[in-house]
């Protein structure tokens, strides 16, 4: 099913589906994604399924008018992945199913759910210590050298409660919140920024409360990780690496 992200300056402000008559877009407080600038029209434009089941957009004659990946439309189609301009804000389009087979970070609960094993945050004594039984184990059971490789976020800059996190988990979840393994330190700092989930030996980093950017391009999408990627996210850098 579509799913439309509300974002401003990389931050998520809104998110809706797409259902039944579709979702109206616009200043007015009555419409499902309520965009608050003078900018944009009271009733500005809709997103809806046409009787194809095809995700369309109209504008409703705005002023300062709709854009789709950067081109001024009326009325087009939609597919997942496109990024619609209104005013200084942008509307992602993603499909639900696209987070399928991926842990999604919910907060606690009441009562609070049992707190989920800790990223492993090593000194460089400890990791090469870790890192040898890894290997030893390794050999003793004939893993291949690409599965002993061991994957790890190495922080560049801002503000965290360690160095370097080994990623141990299927979840990893960078924010504030005691569940969160990468800790953001500092007043502001979000409970859940970004999450990176593994599936299938592969890591992916995807959107919570910010839209990560990876090597200076954001993206909202689950994107698979290769080592030497820069991550970045509420005020922080991180380097993502698989150690021999």
């Amino acid at each position: 099913m579509p799913k439309l992200l509300l974002t401003f300056e990389n931050a998520v402000l809104a998110e809706t589906e797409v259902r039944g008559r579709g979702v109206k877009i616009g200043r007015g407080p009555d419409n499902g994604l309520v965009i608050d600038n003078p900018a944009v029209s009271h009733y500005h434009a809709r997103v809806f399924t046409d009787g194809d089941g095809q995700l369309m957009l109209e504008d409703f004659g705005s002023l300062n008018g709709t854009f789709v990946n950067g081109q001024k439309v009326e009325t087009t189609t939609l597919k997942p992945g496109d990024s619609v301009a209104i005013g200084k804000h942008k509307i992602l389009v993603e499909e639900s199913e696209n987070l399928e087979g991926f842990l999604v970070w919910v907060g606690p609960q009441k009562p609070e759910t049992p707190k989920m094993k800790e990223t492993a945050m090593l000194g460089t004594k400890e990791r090469a210590t870790f890192l040898q039984r890894l290997g030893e184990q390794g050999k003793a059971s004939q893993v291949s050298p690409e599965r002993r490789k061991v994957p790890i976020l190495i922080v560049r800059r801002g503000k965290t409660d360690a160095a370097e996190y080994l990623l141990t988990d299927d979840l990893t979840v960078i924010g504030k919140s005691a569940m969160a393994t990468v800790k953001l330190r500092g007043w502001f700092a979000p409970k859940a920024a970004a999450q990176i989930n593994r599936r299938e030996g592969s890591y992916y980093i995807g959107a919570a409360s910010k839209i990560p950017a990876i090597n200076g391009n954001p993206t909202s999408r689950p994107t698979k990780l290769i080592p030497g990627d820069i991550i970045e996210v509420a005020g922080i850098e991180l380097e993502f690496q698989c150690l021999d």
